[in-house]
């Protein structure tokens, strides 16, 4: 017995010590298989945005990596899942604003949004516009903000839902600006366009891919854009900081996350093909009529963002006494 017990804690300890082998250094041509990516949210822009870098990895490494679609609850139900998957490197998470603004809209998530996840690498940046009805009665922010100061609640303002990217951007704004308005959220984004142009709203944040062409065609103005610098675009679109409001910056982004205790060998595996994937040139022009700048981060860079923006949601979320979704 004394034997064979010896016999079992060898193999034992061989099959440890060949675990922790791998952990420290994964195959050399890892991933030997496809990796799903878990995107939380519903079928659209970003999710389409994401598969345009997978199919650059595909066409420059040959590693095939399929998203996997997830929904639901504020892309809580996805995040939650990659949560509690085998930290090997084969099931990711597409992270976005959502995931630093959720924690500020659901206190009892199962899961922390920092420490149960590795940062791979941010990817990219993306810049919204504000955009106005054309029979609005302003033409600027200052005005915007100047109008709603004086008839609290009277201006509607279209968003892509409670807790979206649309409605914390424009809830950014309202609130270093100290103005009230009337929020309208739709389950289809892109009704809200379509009652932005009857004048049903009349205001809302918009992508530059799909609503820039409505702009040029003179059917809705834009007045600014999100970020804090101008985009390539729409270089004459002045920033909101540009036009009084201190302080102001929104993008949107869109990064890579893995389970935390994924061994960090494996992580710098997957950062170096997915920055890789960031200065494909073809893939840089594709995306930059929707105002995207590309990035390609340190694992440790995109932690510092989603620490910051996490606190930054977690500010504006209280003071303005936003609350979460049912």
């Amino acid at each position: 017995m004394i034997c064979n017990g010896r016999k079992v804690i060898a193999v034992l300890a061989a099959v440890t010590g060949s675990s922790l082998a791998f952990a420290q250094s994964p195959p050399s041509d890892f991933p030997t298989k496809p990796v799903s990516v878990v995107a939380p949210f519903t079928t659209g822009a970003s999710e389409a945005e994401f598969r345009l870098f997978l199919h650059s990895i595909l066409e420059h490494t040959g590693k095939r990596f399929i998203i996997d679609i997830k929904p639901g609850a504020g892309s809580t139900i996805g995040t939650a899942y990659v949560a509690k998957a085998a930290p090997d490197g084969y099931t990711l998470l597409i992270a976005g604003p959502a995931h630093t603004i959720a924690p500020s809209l659901y206190p009892d998530l199962p899961y922390d949004n920092i420490k149960d996840f590795a940062p791979i690498s941010l990817l990219n940046k993306r810049a919204f516009f504000i955009a106005f009805n054309n029979s609005t009665p302003y033409s600027s922010i200052a005005d915007y903000v100047a109008y709603a100061k004086a008839n609290p609640g009277a201006i509607n303002v279209g968003t892509s839902g409670l807790g979206s990217s649309t409605h914390l951007a424009a809830e950014l704004l309202h609130y270093l600006s100290g103005i009230k308005v009337t929020y309208v959220h739709y389950k289809a984004p892109n009704q809200r366009l379509v009652d932005l142009l009857a004048g049903r709203v009349h205001a809302t944040v918009v992508a530059f891919g799909s609503g820039f062409q409505q702009v040029k065609a003179g059917k809705m103005r834009a007045i600014a854009v999100t970020s804090n610098q101008r985009v390539p675009i729409a270089q004459e679109l002045p920033t909101v900081e540009e036009q009084g409001v201190r302080g102001y910056d929104y993008s949107s982004w869109g990064g890579v996350l893995a389970p935390a205790r994924t061994p960090s060998a494996i992580i710098d595996r997957l950062n170096a093909i997915f920055v890789q994937s960031t200065k494909d040139p073809d893939l840089v022009k594709k995306l930059e009529g929707d105002g995207s700048l590309m990035i390609g981060s340190t694992p440790q860079q995109f932690r510092q963002l989603l620490v910051t923006e996490t606190e930054r949601w977690r500010k504006v979320v209280k003071e303005a006494g936003i609350q979460g979704a049912d």
